[in-house]
């Protein structure tokens, strides 16, 4: 198959760089809106595309995969997550899946850093109160916040993103916990001044701040439940910028508002834009439309990762980034 006659079938608009790359190497079907496909949307571009590129907002499950046609044979996702792609499905059917990792590492850390910020100094507040027009000057009790320095952050889940945000933590000072399906090679353990807790019960209670940097999986959901979640210290947060099904959100809104734990920083939701409307009113909690990997820079190299996936595969490779049932 030649890359003059594949047919290409993009769900959502990307940055125009890339779908100006991808228009000079395939015969693409871009999408004119941003709007996400519809399921009626979705079963034609998947019965009749060569190569599907969709993204986290697209639900690739067995019953659309049951109904792709013959020509489709990979599903080059544009974002480093697959949680909502039926791999083992899609390979049963002899159909390949990609993705894109390590792009928004550094971006995602910088936002869970940011988080981490906006929760314990309550810069949402101090902003809402300048917009408002209401700050009458300086006082020494207004807005106290909490000095990360000095604070034990621990990490769930010490891939690339949980490293990155442990370095950008200790450079401010932070004490670096983690804890994760594997422990570290000791050299990487020594670079990051981390320490390991195989118990994450006793991590969690221990901690001054919880990062969530773990994928959604079958094991990881509501890893943070009810239960762990009352393992943690009243005057303690938590910043979620990986899955929001990690988290169980009913619970931690219910904790919020009781004040048994002091604050969260979100940028992902359990129910996706379905933002649990009660977390809408706690001064306590900084809330972000998913955009930790909102950078011009990342979205780029997203959409070159994409193209050198669908390029590989094409010239009878397998591609780069391919994903295996056993990876998940």
């Amino acid at each position: 198959m030649s890359s003059a006659s594949l047919s290409v079938v993009v769900t959502r608009r990307l940055p125009e760089p890339v779908e100006n790359r991808l228009s000079e190497l395939f015969e693409v079907t871009l999408r004119e809106t941003d709007e996400p496909m519809s399921r009626l949307e979705l079963t034609k571009a998947v019965k009749e595309a060569d190569i599907l590129v969709p993204t986290l907002s697209d639900r690739i499950d067995a019953g659309l995969i049951a109904q792709a046609g013959d020509t489709l044979k990979l599903i080059a996702n544009y974002g480093a997550g697959v949680d909502h792609i039926d791999v083992q499905t899609a390979r049963q059917h002899g159909i390949l899946v990609s993705n894109t990792p390590g792009v928004s590492a550094d971006d995602t850390a910088d936002m869970a850093l940011a988080l981490i910020l906006g929760v314990t100094r309550r810069i949402p507040e101090g902003l809402a109160l300048m917009q408002s027009g209401d700050w009458e000057g300086w006082s020494p009790r207004a807005l106290l916040g909490g000095r990360v320095a000095g604070r034990r952050l621990g990490i769930l889940g010490m891939g690339r993103i949980g490293q990155a945000v442990a370095r950008r933590a200790a450079a401010f000072g932070m004490q670096i916990h983690y804890h994760n399906r594997k422990r570290l090679r000791p050299e990487i353990e020594g670079d990051l001044h981390a320490t390991y807790w195989e118990s994450l019960d006793q991590m969690v209670a221990r901690m001054d701040v919880i990062s969530v940097n773990c994928p959604h999986t079958p094991s990881t959901f509501h890893l943070m439940n009810a239960r762990r979640l009352k393992l943690m210290k009243p005057d303690a947060v938590i910043v979620n910028t990986s899955r929001g099904e990690v988290i169980d959100e009913n619970a931690l809104t219910r904790m919020l508002r009781a004040g048994e734990i002091a604050g969260a920083g979100l940028d992902v939701y359990e129910n996706g834009a379905e933002v649990n409307p009660r977390l809408r009113e706690l001064k306590n909690v900084v809330l972000l439309p998913h955009m930790g990997s909102a950078t011009v820079e990342g979205r780029i190299e997203m959409g070159e990762k994409v193209i050198l996936n669908i390029k590989t595969f094409d010239d009878g490779h397998r591609p780069p980034d391919l994903i295996v049932p056993a990876m998940l």
